[in-house]
């Protein structure tokens, strides 16, 4: 259902509504997003872009439908379906200081996400760190797509699996008990690999 021409253009409806535009509802997102100095990264399951945009050049895509990186291209920021990427000179060991997964576990089962981190830890420096954004109660029950819930809890059960380990965990924009009933508050993971 995420990769299909239709999907694409749902995102990019809901990202270019114009009340969202005037009132920079993206603000803060940058702004968590910038200040976690991310450097050189990877973005699996960059959608269409939002967040390579808040990444201002240093960020590269990858997303399985075909319909969301050509959007990406269109809007001048580099992105890849995985078959691309696999042939692409961004796909080599230890090449980026963080792996962005971002609204994408909630799309997949457990072990599928665990495969999807394991897959690209491989491009992750040695210090590198893997962030992960996942929405709470009210984001999770407003999408048709998402089919499962990942809190902190399951982020960990998932990380721990490919020998990385939370050296923070936050929700934003607003505490925890707001992601009940705000569809935008958000579980923030960020990751190390274990010594």
């Amino acid at each position: 259902m995420t990769d299909d021409a239709e999907y694409t253009r749902r995102l990019l409806r809901a990202q270019g509504a114009r009340w969202k535009k005037l009132l920079d509802v993206q603000a803060p997102y940058r702004w968590n997003l910038q200040r976690l100095r991310p450097g050189s990264t990877l973005e699996v399951g960059c959608g269409v872009g939002r967040n390579l945009l808040h990444l201002r050049g240093a960020g590269v895509g990858i997303d399985r439908n075909p319909h969301s990186v050509e959007a990406c291209r269109r809007a001048g920021l580099v992105a890849f379906t995985p078959e691309e990427f696999s042939r692409s000179q961004y796909d080599a060991p230890g090449r980026f200081d963080t792996l962005l997964f971002s609204h994408v576990a909630e799309h997949m089962r457990f072990g599928e996400f665990v495969e999807l981190v394991r897959t690209h830890a491989r491009l992750l420096k040695a210090e590198g760190r893997v962030v992960i954004v996942t929405p709470q109660e009210a984001g999770f029950r407003s999408d048709p797509t998402h089919v499962e819930f990942f809190d902190f809890a399951r982020l960990r059960a998932a990380l721990e699996q490919v020998g990385f380990s939370p050296i923070t965990e936050y929700s934003f924009p607003f505490p925890r008990l707001v992601g009940r009933i705000f569809r935008y508050n958000e579980f923030v993971s960020i990751s190390r690999r274990r010594n």
